[in-house]
């Protein structure tokens, strides 16, 4: 139980700080936007790449940002049923569905990425529109890592959830906010 736990404590610790640290990033992603909705109506001027930087910034946050949504419990779930459980029964669903739904779909989403990512860097792909970002291998290469730290975020969701069903439940307080919010 002491293994679980610890592993639960470092997933989520982990996601947490990954979590923050991508969230300056939509402030980055605001202040893009912001540009180009003054070059564009202000000034009549647009330019490709920065079309692409706002898409590139909101995959980023998105992919990344999936792992520390989940610790926080803030995916979207039907609560109809789900909020009457008892938190016992909830911490089943959570047990049940990581391991039969979420970590399965992560493992299959890094396996099918990983000849796409490996193609995108072999040539170097970048935008294909004239004055596009370059690089975009780079982007594409965040699609496995983002699963991958769901992944692990969701092993921590099962691990938790088998301490709670357990009468165990995980001491460390950042490990408490597992599902806390669910």
């Amino acid at each position: 139980m002491n293994l679980l736990r610890a592993y639960v404590g470092l997933a989520n610790r982990l996601n947490e700080r990954i979590g923050v640290a991508v969230s300056w990033l939509t402030t980055v992603l605001v202040a893009v936007v912001c540009y180009d909705v003054f070059t564009r109506y202000l000034l009549k001027s647009s330019l490709v790449a920065v079309q692409e930087l706002q898409w590139h910034l909101f995959a980023v946050i998105f992919l990344t940002g999936a792992a520390y949504t989940l610790k926080h419990g803030k995916h979207v779930r039907v609560d109809v049923f789900y909020n009457r459980f008892s938190e016992k029964t909830r911490a089943w669903v959570d047990f049940a569905g990581s391991l039969v739904f979420l970590i399965p779909f992560c493992l299959v989403a890094i396996w099918c990425s990983h000849t796409f990512v490996i193609n995108a860097f072999m040539i170097g792909e970048g935008s294909p529109d004239p004055g596009g970002l370059p690089a975009r291998f780079i982007l594409k290469a965040i699609i496995p890592i983002g699963f991958f730290l769901l992944a692990i975020q969701g092993l921590a969701l099962a691990f938790g959830s088998l301490l709670k069903i357990a009468d165990k439940p995980a001491i460390d307080p950042e490990t408490e906010n597992q599902g806390a919010d669910a």
